[in-house]
């Protein structure tokens, strides 16, 4: 089968929400997994006109490769309509008949045209990957009807994903009722009276050390000291953070769990939280939005810091120890599905370079 050229499929779009049709809620970013994202761009008091509108069945691209990990960011709206910055490339397939927009999106999502995008960038100070050049790329483009084929099964996986993720949400907002729900039923308490402050590896005899990051208890990236006397004793259920707030605001605050013993820089905060309140009930209230608005105002000194005292100022609803062990259950749960969700999503991306290959197996008759 004959190599095609893409150019010949696809062309440009370039319509503005001049009319202000689009609000910040529909403004998407472009992630290099393949997907639109919410955008972390703030909004307050920018012009959405000139933003550029990607309607169902559209594409959109990064052209900049520079610092994105070896990936390209491009996404494919299949459900629903969206407005990005400007910056970005909307291109869609002229003739549908002749190529399905989700065969090209299989195509896209595979390692092998990550690759081939990085090595054809190019610039000085950014890497770019221009429009010629993603129009002089080249594919074997089997019959439409091979195409629906593999795109059947392609959707089908996509449809499973949809309906976790869909459970997902229904599930998140019973969560954040029930969180909300107790305010109303039980009095806020400071939660010092329940905090007991951790120890100091004053006997040099644990010598595991672990730093606190965005995503949990992680190696530290810098040499420790030779002594770590001076350093913090983490044991099962221990709350550990860094006072400066944007270690707060970035989520870097976890409970510890596991039977081996380690320890933290001086510069953490570790406590330990009473029989009366469990430590990950508590860390259902820490890792709120409100609770992180909380800290930034009420932060002290140049280098904005939440110490140890001003974290025994915080209230929460602390209702009987079973009620807190229940919510943690379904917020365990939750953790739990998010993970399948992550786990299909690396799915995705093995499947589709298996399905274009067989695909083009079958269009010369290999299967």
């Amino acid at each position: 089968m004959a190599l095609s050229r893409l150019g010949d499929y696809i062309e440009l779009v370039d319509v503005r929400n001049s009319r202000g049709k689009y609000t910040a809620e529909n403004v998407r970013g472009i992630s290099t997994s393949k997907v639109f994202i919410e955008t972390k761009a703030n909004l307050e008091g920018v012009s959405l006109t000139n933003y550029k509108v990607v309607n169902v069945h559209e594409f959109a691209y990064v052209a900049d490769t520079s610092r994105r990990g070896e990936k390209i960011g491009l996404a494919y709206a299949d459900n629903e309509p969206c407005i990005i910055s400007s910056i970005y490339t909307v291109f869609r397939v002229k003739k549908e008949s002749l190529l399905l927009p989700r065969y090209l999106m299989m195509f896209f999502n595979r390692a092998e045209f990550d690759r081939y995008a990085r090595f054809n960038s190019w610039g000085s100070a950014r890497e770019t990957f221009n429009w010629e050049d993603f129009c002089n790329i080249e594919l074997e483009v089997p019959s439409i009807e091979i195409q629906k084929k593999y795109v059947a099964i392609y959707e089908g996986v996509l449809a499973n994903l949809r309906s976790y993720e869909k459970g997902l949400d229904d599930l998140k907002l019973v969560c954040d009722g029930y969180i909300e729900d107790l305010r109303k039923k039980y009095k806020l308490e400071y939660i010092g009276p329940y905090m007991i402050r951790g120890n100091k590896n004053s006997l040099n005899k644990v010598t595991n050390v672990l730093g606190v990051g965005q995503s949990g208890f992680i190696k530290p990236q810098k040499k420790p000291n030779e002594s770590l006397a001076n350093y913090k004793i983490i044991e099962d259920r221990a709350v550990c953070y860094a006072p400066p707030l944007y270690n707060i605001l970035s989520d870097a605050i976890h409970v510890y769990r596991g039977e081996e013993k380690a320890v933290c820089s001086p510069i953490y905060e570790v406590f330990y939280c009473s029989e009366k309140l469990n430590s990950e009930y508590l860390l259902l209230w820490l890792k709120r939005k409100e609770f992180k608005r909380y800290a930034e105002f009420y932060a002290l000194g140049v280098r904005n810091t939440f110490d140890y005292d001003l974290m025994t100022e915080v209230k929460i609803p602390i209702p009987d120890i079973n009620i807190q062990n229940r919510i943690v259950d379904v917020f365990k749960t939750m953790n739990k599905r998010k993970e399948f969700v992550a786990n299909l999503k690396s799915k995705i991306s093995v499947l589709c370079p298996i399905l274009i290959r067989g695909s083009i197996l079958e269009a010369m008759g290999g299967i």
